[in-house]
């Protein structure tokens, strides 16, 4: 079908769709929402909410969750069961009742959680209360226009790609969207088809948390937390229920236009400046940020009277430190650290410095919660700790994703118990830079909207493979993981490793129009990494503006 063909057939639909069609002016906008049909990948669903076969709504979610039914139908013996989950987003809840909907049309029992909840305790609860797999309605640290679709697998681990691509086959044959059946929540309640969960599942998910506890001395630790109006806020704040902890108070609620924040993503300085802010009034020591579903965690740290935002990669490396710190003597020859291909190295080598193994996967956690699932198959590796430089934790294996719970609760644990020994994060970090190298690891982000932005994406890669070698000087090797190397899946990720053990990686995002671009830069003081890294960005920039 034609873009107008569609736009024309969608305008059928139902009387709010058609208004907000006949609405838009802007043919640009309407080529936008209907060129292609907003794709199910490895990852699910994400997109900009709104009426059209590019956007979030609920056909296309009600399209995914079809063709998961049909999956599960077709794969699964026996009773099938899925937990549903959703986050504090606009259309959330809705999204939620319509994938429960119609997988209880489809004879699938469903398990909604009756409030907004962190995607890692969605994670936890498939394998709690052994369900066929898992849905969570969430985009995670996207803007407010945002929404997404994430499905598990029975182990509680997103889809990997081989499971994904079936999933995927079933999903786009999925065509008449308006013959999808949707069953009416309380006619589902009363047929025993869904069942409403909550308390009960996020104490048993707390307590699984709480065993990974490894410091609970008093400390004179003060510290402000914001939840960005998202799900963390009860969960984070009850396993941190004995320190000194103030919170964010307008942004301690619900609230899906997000409307204290530019974007509420912790890894964006001005989502913490209210935090921040609070934390210089009551002279508080660590300021920290969860994201909507409370998967990723950022942090700031007083050092010398000041507030220092800290990195992904610097907050995994400090943490794998002080675990091992924490647990020294506990591990063997399976004990494992896993990280991703563009995550720094100084928590990898901070790990094999204690004679422990390091495994790198491809981007995105369902990787590392993949090794979780291998490991306890096999026998063969212990999982201890896994991270990703986008601010993503798990340490324990009650969740098979990132977990900001748990990291919120080791990070201020790390920071009282150095405090306690009279030092600042910053100085544990200084300290681990003149043991092991300075690193200095940054993400560059080109946004490139639209069907000519995902064009020119393509077109970049292809200069990036070509050119390869000639673009930047010192350059010792090119990993292509496209054709799939190092036993990994395939992956449209380049990664350029220089002559000093620096290197750049890109790669298309998997969720928005972004072009990413990952540097981890060795040098013997900030000073000269900074200068280098400058010098490639500089030439990377031209390339990318031609």
């Amino acid at each position: 079908m034609t873009v107008k063909e569609k736009y024309e057939l969608w305008k059928t639909f139902d009387e709010e769709t058609a208004a907000q069609l006949n609405a838009i002016t802007d043919e640009k906008e309407i080529e936008d929402r209907f060129y292609k049909d907003l794709e199910f990948g490895t990852g699910g669903l994400r997109g900009v909410m709104g009426a059209g076969a590019n956007r979030m709504n609920r056909y296309t979610i009600g399209k995914a969750t079809q063709g998961l039914a049909d999956y599960l139908n077709n794969t699964v013996d026996g009773e099938k069961s899925v937990a549903v989950a959703y986050d504090s987003r606009n259309n959330s809840k809705a999204f939620a009742e319509v994938t429960a909907g119609v997988l209880a049309a489809n004879g699938i029992k469903v398990l909604l959680f009756e409030t907004l909840m962190p995607t890692p305790v969605l994670s936890f609860s498939v394998r709690y209360h052994k369900c066929s797999a898992g849905v969570v309605v969430t985009a995670s640290h996207n803007p407010k226009e945002y929404n997404g679709y994430k499905v598990y697998d029975d182990n509680g681990c997103q889809l990997v790609p081989d499971v994904a691509n079936k999933v995927i086959a079933y999903v786009n044959a999925v065509e008449d969207l308006q013959a999808i059946e949707c069953m009416e929540l309380a006619e589902a309640q009363s047929k025993g088809l869904v069942t409403m969960i909550g308390e009960q599942t996020l104490a048993a998910f707390i307590t699984e948390v709480k065993k990974q506890s490894l410091y609970e001395e008093k400390s004179d630790l003060k510290i402000v937390y914001t939840p960005l109006h998202g799900t963390g806020n009860i969960p984070v704040r009850t396993v941190l229920s004995d320190m000194n902890v103030s919170i964010v108070s307008a942004q301690e609620l619900p609230d899906g236009d997000f409307s204290t924040v530019r974007s509420p993503n912790p890894e964006e300085k001005d989502a913490l400046t209210l935090a921040l802010e609070q934390a210089k009034v009551e002279d508080a020591d660590l300021v920290l940020g969860t994201d909507p579903d409370c998967d990723r965690v950022g942090i700031g740290v007083k050092h010398n009277g000041a507030f220092t935002l800290m990195t992904g990669n610097q907050v995994g490396a400090l943490l794998i430190n002080f675990i091992l710190e924490m647990k020294k003597g506990t591990f063997n020859e399976k004990s494992t650290i896993v990280k991703t291909i563009v995550t720094s190295e100084l928590g990898a080598n901070i790990a094999k410095s204690h004679g422990l193994n390091v495994v790198e996967t491809l981007t995105g956690f369902k990787y590392i919660g993949e090794q979780i699932c291998l490991y306890e198959q096999s026998g063969k590796s212990e999982y201890v700790f896994g991270y990703e430089e986008s601010y993503g934790y798990l340490a324990g294996t009650h969740a098979r994703d990132k977990d900001a719970v748990v990291a919120s609760m080791l990070i201020c644990q790390m920071a009282a118990y150095y405090m306690n020994q009279g030092k600042t994060l910053i100085d544990v970090l200084n300290d681990i830079y003149a043991k092991h190298g300075f690193y200095l690891d940054l993400l560059d982000t080109f946004v490139l909207k639209g069907k000519s932005g995902a064009q020119r994406i393509g077109e970049l890669m292809e200069i990036f493979r070509s050119k390869g070698a000639s673009l930047v000087d010192g350059v010792a090797e090119i990993k292509d993981y496209a054709p799939g190397i190092d036993g990994l899946p395939k992956e449209n990720v380049l990664k350029y490793i220089f002559n000093d053990g620096s290197w750049m990686a890109m790669r298309p995002s998997g969720t928005e129009p972004k072009l990413k671009i990952y540097f981890s830069i060795r040098g013997e003081s900030e000073k000269l990494a900074r200068e280098r890294y400058q010098g490639i960005r500089n030439i990377l920039e031209a390339i990318i503006n031609e």
